[in-house]
């Protein structure tokens, strides 16, 4: 945390490639540092003597006295000599503005890892590089290359993507939203955003958090790091590769892994981080949580100069999932008494077309008062009657005494531009269009009922861990990736996951004592970690009774032989045929940057089809693995519905448990699938059916 703080209160600064022309980065740089930085700035550039009327040095060693930052703006092939320079003369922090790092490739990834090998060799921590640079509103510390600086907020910014910051700042010259820090994170060769996000955590001039990010470097410890700081203020996240193309657009623009979506979207979920879907709503949210206080619950009321506007908002905040508020007898009172007998005193309340601006104010007084009042969406629409400005300053006023939300969608153009920019000088958000105020509200309501959520730890929980490590170990020896159905078995077996009666045999007489100690009928599974989709190639049978079991099982191993003649053929699992019971799936695939991704869902059709499965980062506690059952869109089928009893759902509960645990005690399990698992009624537990393990190849 020191480290960024110092590069963000650096005092001392070298600009090493600075340059007296006006096209070059490193005249932008040192430009930008000359409007309003206080502290010493040093060119340096062997090739002058002086730049913007400053001395210039041929190397930061020639520098005389303390150099806190260096920010580099040379060809890259150059920044190693200049990274070693910067540790002789004990400069802590540097900022590498320049690019073809492994962004560009091969090469570029090696140079790169050359460069923070001679950044740690002395003690020098790194942003960058291929970034745009950082800024500091509070002590004018603009060291960038970025044609504006933002004025001072409390926002606090950071993208992975130096063109997007450019972009950023522009709209927010425009919009006249201000900044506490910004940050433009690159390669992340160093310096990450788990770095950051610690200053701006205990930065006090941040109300809220925003973040482009294309992937995480630490994904673990962001996770760690996100449940400690969304208690304290907002966390938003505009997280991109969201799709196949997108991702493989990730890896070309900034050499990082994308990783899977649902695990983004698991981790955030779980730890309070705000995730939006484009930029414009990540500053939507931004304004509104920088500037309005946050709702206690998410009754809204609406106030609205028009019908359509007020239906609009009204269907809005039900999409929302945002109740409208239930006015008490005493604000429908205060309402019909002051109101014209034309206007509607129940939620949404219209204060009709030629409504003044002392109409709005007494409606918007009223309504926040009301107890059942968290929040208020007032629509605007410019009828020839409306004072906009003044309607605009009522609503500030309003707001100045509330500690309710209150957010605008005064719909137009140019009539009401000028009311907009009331809003907007005063800290009050406007929306174009009632949705999206509906949307950003919703969004607060969450964020508040996440601060409120405690996370608990994972429960300890009984399990042999001895069987699986000697299973394993023996895989791992034999190099085997994907382990035997039977192994498998045992795996789930050790960690408390209740399975169907099975027994491995290699001839028909051994089937036929499993079949006759089992019971029948019977299912026939041939067993080889080379076969993975058995029954694509007709090697599993089921329903098998006495009279064809000799010709059932003779007809998986000739298919196994016939489709797949290479395959080692370990035998054939004897299993019981499970009647009754709904089918279900639990797996886990391991995410590269967040890790265990468990999954839930319904089994058969709804996880082909619909894909109806829920997603959460293990280890799971209770409270995460009762969620990720009751989220699903079949969950009323699992609870009982129209008659039917209800599942045993606190038995799934355990085995998400148990297999949250199995994954994180052996890292080495790449992916584990439990499908089906058929569950009972209330009391009666499930079974395991199948079970595909596929371990992590050591080379």
């Amino acid at each position: 945390m020191y480290v960024a703080n110092n590069i963000f209160n650096a005092t001392s600064i070298a600009i090493v490639g600075a340059s007296r022309e006006k096209e070059k980065v490193g005249h932008a740089v040192l430009e930008n540092l000359l409007k309003k930085f206080n502290g010493k700035i040093y060119p340096v550039n062997p090739k002058a003597r002086r730049i913007s009327g400053l001395e210039c040095y041929k190397s930061v060693k020639d520098i005389p006295g303390k150099v806190e930052l260096a920010v580099i703006v040379v060809p890259n092939k150059i920044v190693p000599y200049v990274l070693e320079e910067c540790g002789i003369k004990k400069i802590k922090n540097a900022i590498v503005i320049s690019a073809g790092f492994k962004e560009a490739g091969v090469e570029g990834a090696k140079l790169e890892r050359q460069c923070v090998e001679i950044a740690h060799k002395h003690g020098v921590r790194i942003v960058g590089p291929n970034c745009l640079g950082i800024i500091n509103t509070s002590n004018n510390l603009n060291a960038s290359f970025a044609s504006q600086t933002p004025k001072r907020g409390c926002i606090a910014f950071m993208s992975q993507s130096g063109a997007l910051c450019t972009a950023i700042l522009d709209w927010a010259a425009l919009e006249d939203v201000g900044f506490s820090k910004f940050v433009s994170l690159g390669n992340k060769a160093d310096l990450a955003e788990n770095d950051f996000m610690r200053v701006f955590s205990d930065d006090e001039e941040t109300r809220v958090i925003l973040a482009y990010l294309e992937g995480l470097k630490d994904g673990v410890g962001f996770m760690k790091l996100a449940r400690r700081t969304t208690k304290q203020k907002p966390v938003i996240v505009l997280k991109s590769g969201r799709t196949t193309a997108g991702a493989k657009a990730v890896a070309s623009h900034t050499g990082s892994l994308a990783g899977s979506d649902n695990a983004f979207t698991a981790a955030f979920k779980q730890t309070g981080v705000i995730r939006v879907d484009s930029g414009e709503e990540l500053f939507d949210y931004a304004i509104a949580f920088s500037t309005q206080p946050l709702p206690k619950d998410d009754r809204v009321a609406i106030v609205t100069n028009a019908g359509g506007p007020g239906i609009m908002a009204t269907d809005a905040c039900e999409r929302s999932n945002l109740r409208l508020s239930s006015f008490t007898p005493r604000t429908i009172r205060k309402l019909r008494s002051n109101l014209p007998v034309a206007s509607n005193i129940y939620n949404p309340v219209d204060v009709l077309g030629d409504a003044t601006s002392k109409r709005y104010a007494l409606a918007l007084e009223t309504v926040l008062k009301d107890r059942n009042v968290d929040g208020v969406i007032v629509a605007l629409t410019p009828q020839a009657m409306t004072d906009i400005n003044n309607v605009a300053e009522e609503v500030v006023r309003a707001s100045r005494k509330t500690n309710k939300p209150i957010l605008c969608s005064f719909m137009g153009g140019i009539d009401v531009a000028s009311g907009i920019g009331v809003l907007k000088k005063n800290g009050v958000p406007n929306y174009q269009y009632p949705e999206k105020a509906a949307k950003t509200m919703r969004a607060m309501v969450e964020y508040r009922l996440a601060r409120k959520f405690k996370h608990k730890k994972p429960q300890q929980i009984n399990v042999d861990k001895g069987t699986v490590s000697r299973i394993l170990s023996v895989a791992r020896k034999e190099g085997i990736v994907n382990l035997s159905l039977l192994d498998s078995m045992r795996i789930l077996e050790a960690y408390g996951i209740r399975t169907c009666k099975s027994k491995l045999v290699q001839t028909f007489n051994e089937a036929l004592e499993a079949a006759n100690e089992i019971g029948y009928p019977v299912a026939l599974k041939v067993v080889s970690q080379d076969i993975l989709h058995k029954s694509d190639i007709g090697c599993v049978t089921v329903n098998v009774s006495k009279n064809n079991l000799q010709s059932a099982y003779t007809r998986v191993i000739m298919n196994a032989r016939k489709y797949m003649p290479n395959a080692n053929i370990t035998g054939v699992l004897v299993q019981e045929m499970v009647s009754g019971g709904r089918e279900v799936i639990i797996g886990m695939n391991r995410d590269p940057q967040v890790g265990p991704l468990i999954m839930f869902g319904l089994g058969g059709i709804y996880v082909e089809m619909l894909k109806d499965v829920s997603f959460r980062v293990g280890p799971l506690n209770e409270d995460e693995a009762r969620n990720m059952i009751s989220e699903i869109k079949g969950y009323p089928l699992l609870n009982g519905v129209r008659g039917e009893k209800p599942l045993d759902i606190n038995s799934l509960e355990d085995s998400l448990l148990r297999l949250s645990r199995l994954t994180a005690d052996f890292p080495e399990i790449l992916e584990l699938d439990v499908n089906p698992i058929k569950v009972f009624e209330k009391g009666n537990g499930y079974l395991a059916v199948d079970v595909r393990i596929i371990l992590r190849h050591e080379k």
